[in-house]
Protein backbone atom coordinates (compact mmCIF):
# COMPACT_ATOMS: atom_id res chain seq x y z
CA UNK A 1 0.00 0.00 0.00
CA UNK A 2 1.66 3.17 -0.96
CA UNK A 3 0.60 6.12 1.80
CA UNK A 4 1.66 9.50 0.42
CA UNK A 5 1.65 11.92 3.35
CA UNK A 6 1.84 14.94 1.01
CA UNK A 7 -0.92 17.32 1.86
CA UNK A 8 -1.45 18.65 -1.53
CA UNK A 9 -2.33 14.91 -2.98
CA UNK A 10 -5.87 14.58 -1.23
CA UNK A 11 -7.32 16.16 2.57
CA UNK A 12 -9.48 15.08 4.52
CA UNK A 13 -11.79 17.21 7.05
CA UNK A 14 -12.30 16.71 10.50
CA UNK A 15 -15.86 15.91 9.46
CA UNK A 16 -15.41 13.22 6.75
CA UNK A 17 -12.34 11.61 9.40
CA UNK A 18 -15.50 11.87 11.89
CA UNK A 19 -18.15 10.32 9.40
CA UNK A 20 -15.72 7.84 7.72
CA UNK A 21 -14.73 6.36 11.43
CA UNK A 22 -18.70 5.75 11.91
CA UNK A 23 -19.62 4.24 9.11
CA UNK A 24 -16.67 1.48 9.08
CA UNK A 25 -17.98 0.89 12.90
CA UNK A 26 -21.49 0.95 12.14
CA UNK A 27 -21.35 -1.85 8.96
CA UNK A 28 -18.72 -3.65 10.80
CA UNK A 29 -15.66 -3.47 8.27
CA UNK A 30 -12.94 -2.88 10.07
CA UNK A 31 -9.82 -2.56 8.17
CA UNK A 32 -11.98 -1.25 5.28
CA UNK A 33 -11.21 2.52 3.74
CA UNK A 34 -13.62 4.83 1.55
CA UNK A 35 -12.38 3.67 -1.85
CA UNK A 36 -12.93 7.63 -4.26
CA UNK A 37 -13.09 6.66 -7.90
CA UNK A 38 -13.78 8.62 -11.39
CA UNK A 39 -16.00 7.50 -14.17
CA UNK A 40 -16.88 8.51 -17.60
CA UNK A 41 -20.59 9.99 -17.26
CA UNK A 42 -22.77 12.43 -15.21
CA UNK A 43 -24.40 15.66 -16.19
CA UNK A 44 -20.85 17.05 -16.34
CA UNK A 45 -18.81 14.47 -18.15
CA UNK A 46 -16.84 12.53 -15.31
CA UNK A 47 -18.46 11.09 -11.75
CA UNK A 48 -17.41 10.77 -8.34
CA UNK A 49 -18.20 7.38 -7.11
CA UNK A 50 -17.61 6.04 -3.73
CA UNK A 51 -17.39 2.50 -1.60
CA UNK A 52 -15.77 0.86 1.04
CA UNK A 53 -13.29 -1.24 -0.11
CA UNK A 54 -10.21 -3.14 1.07
CA UNK A 55 -7.08 -1.01 -0.55
CA UNK A 56 -5.09 -2.61 -3.04
CA UNK A 57 -0.85 -2.34 -3.33
CA UNK A 58 -1.22 0.30 -6.30
CA UNK A 59 -3.57 2.33 -4.45
CA UNK A 60 -2.48 6.15 -2.80
CA UNK A 61 -3.66 5.78 0.28
CA UNK A 62 -4.53 9.45 2.48
CA UNK A 63 -4.29 8.44 6.43
CA UNK A 64 -5.47 10.31 8.92
CA UNK A 65 -6.67 9.58 12.45
CA UNK A 66 -7.21 5.76 12.07
CA UNK A 67 -9.20 6.07 9.02
CA UNK A 68 -7.95 5.48 5.13
CA UNK A 69 -9.29 7.36 1.64
CA UNK A 70 -7.77 5.23 -1.28
CA UNK A 71 -7.66 5.91 -5.04
CA UNK A 72 -6.69 4.43 -7.90
CA UNK A 73 -3.87 5.44 -10.34
CA UNK A 74 -5.68 6.14 -12.70
CA UNK A 75 -8.97 8.51 -10.71
CA UNK A 76 -5.63 10.08 -9.05
CA UNK A 77 -4.70 12.16 -11.63
CA UNK A 78 -8.19 14.27 -11.24
CA UNK A 79 -8.56 14.10 -7.70
CA UNK A 80 -4.94 15.64 -7.03
CA UNK A 81 -5.74 18.76 -4.53
CA UNK A 82 -9.17 17.63 -3.80
CA UNK A 83 -10.23 17.77 -0.55
CA UNK A 84 -12.84 15.07 0.85
CA UNK A 85 -15.67 16.66 3.54
CA UNK A 86 -18.63 15.15 4.79
CA UNK A 87 -22.06 17.58 4.76
CA UNK A 88 -25.33 17.37 5.96
CA UNK A 89 -27.10 20.51 3.83
CA UNK A 90 -29.96 20.91 1.36
CA UNK A 91 -28.02 19.38 -1.37
CA UNK A 92 -28.35 16.27 0.72
CA UNK A 93 -26.08 14.13 3.07
CA UNK A 94 -22.59 12.32 2.75
CA UNK A 95 -19.09 12.94 1.06
CA UNK A 96 -18.40 15.63 -1.08
CA UNK A 97 -14.94 16.31 -2.62
CA UNK A 98 -14.01 20.14 -3.72
CA UNK A 99 -12.13 19.33 -6.07
CA UNK A 100 -9.25 21.99 -8.04
CA UNK A 101 -9.22 20.05 -10.75
CA UNK A 102 -12.71 20.85 -11.75
CA UNK A 103 -13.67 23.35 -14.23
CA UNK A 104 -17.17 23.29 -13.33
CA UNK A 105 -19.65 20.77 -11.47
CA UNK A 106 -23.27 19.83 -11.66
CA UNK A 107 -25.24 21.51 -9.06
CA UNK A 108 -25.91 18.25 -7.14
CA UNK A 109 -21.39 17.88 -6.79
CA UNK A 110 -21.54 14.03 -7.96
CA UNK A 111 -19.84 14.80 -11.53
CA UNK A 112 -17.80 17.49 -12.78
CA UNK A 113 -15.69 18.52 -16.03
CA UNK A 114 -12.33 18.17 -15.65
CA UNK A 115 -9.75 21.15 -16.37
CA UNK A 116 -8.15 20.45 -19.58
CA UNK A 117 -4.90 19.47 -18.73
CA UNK A 118 -6.64 16.76 -16.49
Amino acid sequence: MRVDDSADMLTLTDNAVKHLRALIEEKGEPGKALRIFIEKGGCAGMSYGMSLDDPQAVDFTAERDGVKVVVDPNSLEYLTGSTVDYCDDLAGTGFRIQNPKATRSCGCGTSFEPTPES
